[in-house]
């Protein structure tokens, strides 16, 4: 696994949300889901974490994300997270959602809470996975013209096959869902132990070990995160005891 201990000098240090590494071709867009109507997707007994996938798949994988996040925005849309996705379908690993709102404090307005709560109502149509994807797809186009209104995340839900009802429209027009959108922001906050902040997003656990500082920028290189989940799936025992060099 060479590969990603000798990368350090990608690491980038998250606590919140960092601005959009400079970079990539922002015109990529990542490959969507395939056979996400076969994808089980469901609210964990905790009451905030979203499961996808198979929730017998060996390997766990946890993403810390606030929608307005532009970091989130390129892991989704350029970096690791088609990885993710493909073995997810694939059966390989399950993808567990913490889902955040604290970006809504330093930008103002409340269009997180809102994505996070329309994301939710998503869930209950089971209609997560290809939400979720849309939101991505469009993130810097919303944020640039004004951010995750209810109108805006109602228009974006008619790229999803079958979402749009009258019970799903009133949960994203009343925040059916506000419990929820603040218990997961809690969620977020408590991730970090005794720490005041929640851990940064986007932020990766895979098997409960945290992807650590030192190597966060293989979550934005597709191959080099490849080669980490793939290892870290088909050798536990060495990504529990890994430490970057």
């Amino acid at each position: 696994m060479a590969a990603a201990v000798t990368v350090g000098a990608l690491g980038l240090t998250l606590t919140g949300c960092s601005e959009r590494a400079p970079a990539s071709a922002q015109e990529n867009e990542a490959p969507p889901y395939a056979d996400t109507k076969q994808l089980p997707e469901q609210l964990a007994a905790d009451g905030t974490t979203i499961v996808v996938g198979d929730p017998g798949a060996p390997t766990k994988v946890r993403v810390y994300e606030d929608p307005r996040c532009p970091v989130v925005e390129e892991f989704e849309n350029l970096g690791g997270a088609s990885v993710l996705r493909e073995m997810t379908v694939d059966r390989e690993t399950r993808t567990e959602y913490t889902l955040a709102s604290f970006r809504d404090d330093s930008l103002g307005g409340d269009g997180s809470k809102r994505a996070v709560n329309a994301l939710r109502a998503a869930l209950e149509a089971g209609k997560f996975v290809e939400y979720h994807e849309v939101l991505w797809q469009n993130q810097i186009k919303v944020e640039s013209s004004g951010g995750f209104t209810t109108s805006t995340l109602l228009e974006l839900a008619d790229e999803v096959s079958g979402l749009r009802s009258d019970s799903f429209d009133q949960a994203v027009k009343t925040m059916k869902h506000e419990n929820f959108v603040k218990a997961s922001q809690e969620a977020y906050d408590s991730a970090n132990g005794d720490e005041p902040l929640g851990p940064g997003t986007p932020t990766v656990v895979i098997n409960d070990k945290q992807v650590p500082e030192e190597i966060l920028g293989l979550l934005f290189e597709k191959d080099l995160f490849e080669e980490l989940l793939a290892t870290a799936h088909r050798s536990p025992g060495w990504w529990r005891a890994y430490q970057p060099t």
